[in-house]
């Protein structure tokens, strides 16, 4: 009685809080079942002592329910053609991509909502991914909410946790709905292949809930306790690679694959993009700067090797500090145009990281040349084999995982079984020791792309015959000597394009997927699909088809 003469005195009279409630839960609107549940809440709380446990916790509830969107939708633009200008303001090329985007605002602005599909954006970092999230959002007109899901261990994470626990509190997916504060927001859930799994549960089985078009229309988190109605949100996910979600995930999802960027889409993106950016943000006016037509290309190609942008982004900032200590030792300099040519990288970023080495046809024995796809895009794989006297046995080396080790071994049967053919003695394996390398130890390496890139450097390091030093090799290799089809050409493509290479023996089954490719990077490259090894052989070692039949990347 006491506690409650004071609040009265001090005019927070603690009678009037639950008829408060009681109003807001009336002036929000809530659907029946919610606002009915909402409305027992609140008699529990009259009941309860003014600051018992019970209270506290009822409070926060409240609060969630009525913090968070039920009825309140975001007016859409849905304007296709609005939509193409933001996502070409935004970003420079990726056609395809803006192409399959369009169409999903499409079906959005014609049905209401997107037809159970849930995008994932995969591609290496620097691409773009989270941006195009952004884009879209702003395209149509609806808050953008972004959840990063990397390192996220706790299943509770995204359910919620009970009420039951000290500090409980909603997941994630609510927190973001709170934050939007409508029922259709665009929500990203980003780096989704990065989540984690020990005891605490399984938070990549708990998506499942929300991003399953059956079922997130009755989405339960464990803190609310009631059923709440994801259908009208957009979901958009990015992934760095597929391999790192689980079947049962991946298969709610409708995959958008972001490749890197060719050499004059970067001098593009930089030229419209990051360098106005970087000298703004340095104080720099861009229009007193000038970059000679040389510079860009010189840094993509010296100082940046990789898919995407971001490290060409970070040497263009550094480019910026110079040039901002090199204006504020000159004060006449302040005022006046400055021009940056290729002379003067080497003082403003230090000695070039990379050194163009390209391919000029001269091979070496036992030296093979493999495409990989790794998670952050295409790259060149070094392939070493040595033979010495010894009892047959086969070494490894160069941190390689258990399925490149089984290529391996696959491709020595193959050559121990066509010993005979190859012109090997009959005990050419079994006198001498074989050493498989491929540098760059301290990277793990794995995956069945570089099967007939071992197999071809095995004939070369026995035979002796050298490999085509222009020519890059992809695909699986079977024991009877079949070349199986491969994921990542397109990534593969830009690597071998990147290092020079002039020809690329690919399997026949990724042949149509040649056509799928920019022109610029079809035509750059000569394309060999083969079935077998024997056609392998022939255009890999040195000796064999010096010169295509035909341009393969025209016609696939």
């Amino acid at each position: 009685e006491q506690l409650r003469v004071i609040h009265r005195e001090l005019g927070t009279d603690e009678e009037d809080e639950p008829a408060e409630l009681l109003r807001q839960v009336a002036e929000r609107g809530l659907p029946e079942p919610v606002a009915a549940r909402a409305r027992r809440e609140i008699r529990k709380l009259r009941r309860a002592p003014a600051l018992s446990p019970e209270g506290a916790v009822a409070r926060g509830w409240l609060e969630w329910v009525l913090a968070l969107p039920w009825t309140r939708r975001a007016e859409e633009q849905g304007a296709v053609d609005g939509a193409r200008a933001v996502l070409d303001a935004d970003h420079f090329g990726l056609e395809e991509v803006k192409e399959r985007l369009l169409d999903h605002v499409a079906v959005l602005a014609r049905a209401g909502r997107a037809g159970g599909a849930i995008l994932c954006l995969v591609g290496p970092p620097g691409v773009g991914k989270t941006s195009l999230g952004r884009s879209i959002a702003r395209a149509l007109g609806r808050p953008f909410v972004r959840v990063a899901l990397g390192g996220v261990h706790d299943e509770g994470e995204i359910r919620g946790h009970r009420r039951t626990y000290v500090g409980a509190m909603p997941g994630r997916i609510l927190q973001g709905m709170r934050r939007a504060g409508v029922v259709n927001p665009v929500f990203l859930l980003d780096e989704v292949d990065k989540l984690g799994r020990d005891w605490r549960g399984d938070p990549a089985a708990a998506l499942l809930e929300v991003l399953d078009p059956e079922q997130h229309h009755a989405f339960a988190d464990h803190y609310l306790d009631l059923e709440y109605d994801l259908s009208q949100v957009l979901f958009l996910t990015t992934a760095n690679s597929l391999a790192g979600i689980p079947d049962a995930l991946r298969d709610r999802l409708e995959v958008v694959r972001i490749p890197g960027y060719l050499e004059p889409e970067k001098v593009g993106i930089a030229e419209g993009f990051l360098v106005p950016r970087q000298l703004a943000a340095h104080g720099v006016a861009p229009e007193t700067v000038t970059l000679a037509p040389e510079v860009l290309p010189a840094i993509i190609r010296g100082w940046t090797r990789e898919a995407g942008v971001r490290e060409l982004d970070r040497r263009l900032a550094r480019v910026a500090r110079k040039l901002v200590r090199r204006l504020g030792r000159d004060a006449a300099a302040a005022t006046a145009t400055t021009r940056v040519t290729g002379d003067d990288l080497p003082a403003l970023l230090g000695p070039p990281r990379y050194v163009e080495e390209p391919a000029d046809g001269v091979g070496a024995v036992g030296v093979a040349t493999g495409l990989a796809y790794t998670a952050v895009g295409g790259e060149r794989l070094e392939i070493e084999v040595t033979v010495v006297p010894g009892r047959g046995r086969l070494q490894l080396t160069g941190t390689l995982g258990d399925v490149l080790k089984e290529s391996a071994a696959a491709a020595l049967g193959w050559v121990r079984a066509q010993a005979a053919t190859l012109g090997l003695p009959e005990d050419a394996t079994r006198t001498r020791d074989l050493h498989i390398h491929l540098p760059s130890g301290g990277t793990p390496k794995d995956g069945p792309s570089a099967g007939i890139a071992l197999a071809v450097a095995l004939v070369s390091a026995l035979t002796g015959r050298p490999v085509r030093g222009d020519v890059a090799l992809t695909g699986e290799v079977t024991l009877r000597g079949r070349v199986l089809p491969v994921g990542g050409i397109r990534e593969k493509a830009m690597a071998a394009l990147r290092h020079g290479m002039r020809a690329v023996v690919l399997p026949h089954g990724n042949a149509r997927e040649l056509a799928e490719l920019p022109a610029a990077l079809r035509d750059a490259v000569t394309w060999h699909p083969v079935r077998t090894m024997e056609e392998v052989l022939a255009l890999a070692l040195a000796g064999g088809a010096e010169e295509p039949p035909q341009r393969e990347g025209r016609s696939p």
